[in-house]
């Protein structure tokens, strides 16, 4: 396995404990979370790093043959150059799945896939998924 790779930006990893809240902000602005409505994910905790805390989709990882979900989004300004901060929450029987498949460009052509776990070097980070999603359940903060 090749960890050095994740050195070089911010990767979304999963912790077991209650980690830190997220922000949810719908593309329309008016605070309400729907299923299957573009918005961007943020920490809501401070960060000593310069990078934004909005989530966006990493670079196509050759090692992994991943994309990873990463920090250093932009939140808010729908359209093309966004396009890769935009994720959505689906119903997945009693529990949701977080999905990547933006909708705020209309001409774009973009990957629609479920966020998953990979584990690597006994860390487990999301990444895009075939077969098998992350289940979640809410609660808030």
């Amino acid at each position: 396995m090749h960890v050095k790779h994740f050195l070089t930006s911010l990767i979304v990893l999963l912790q077991v404990s209650n980690g830190l809240p997220l922000t949810f902000s719908p593309v329309d602005k008016k605070g309400i979370v729907r299923e299957s409505t573009d918005m961007n994910i943020k920490f809501s905790a401070q960060s000593i790093c310069a990078d934004s805390t909005v989530w966006k989709l990493g670079s196509y990882d050759e090692a992994t043959g991943k994309y990873f979900i990463t920090a250093g989004g932009v939140e808010g300004n729908p359209g093309r150059s966004t396009t890769g901060n935009w994720f959505k929450i689906d119903k997945s029987g009693e529990y949701y799945k977080l999905v990547f498949c933006p909708g705020v460009c209309n001409f774009c052509k973009v990957i629609c896939k479920d966020i998953g776990i990979h584990i690597e070097g006994g860390k487990r980070f999301l990444a895009l998924t075939d077969t098998s999603p992350f289940l979640v359940f809410f609660k808030r903060a």
